[in-house]
């Protein structure tokens, strides 16, 4: 179980790494300009986008170094738990776009983190 934390936190850290650095850097008309997946930016300001990024880039930090350095570990689970509601957000911003397709994307994310807030909380939390 352990290890299979590790392989998802670690897979879900990456990608939000790369994809709320995306969205600091990346102005909102080129991300929009990307594809039907980047066009929910139309739904927000510039520096609600770089937000969403920032805390996407937070979050990955959180899901892993709490556990690498054995400081405040509980963050770990805590970061998960804010993926959950920074997703679920996506899904209803996507659902109201209608979206479809990609809603069911967002929830994976959402099934994902909420796996590792679970098992961080639960059975394979970190112990001092």
């Amino acid at each position: 179980m352990n290890l299979a934390l590790w392989i998802v936190t670690g897979l879900l850290a990456a990608a939000y790494l790369l994809g709320g650095a995306y969205k600091v850097i990346t102005p909102r008309e080129k991300i929009a300009g990307a594809g039907s997946s980047g066009r929910w930016v139309e739904d927000f300001s510039d520096g609600g986008v770089k937000a969403i990024g920032a805390l996407e880039v937070l979050a990955a930090v959180g899901l892993v170094l709490p556990a690498v350095l054995g400081v405040a570990p509980v963050l770990v689970p805590l970061a998960a738990l804010g993926l959950v509601l920074l997703m679920l957000g996506a899904a209803v911003t996507r659902f109201r776009r209608h979206e479809t397709g990609l809603v069911v994307v967002d929830l994976v994310y959402v099934l994902l983190a909420a796996f590792v807030a679970w098992g961080r909380f639960g059975p394979e939390a970190f112990t001092g």
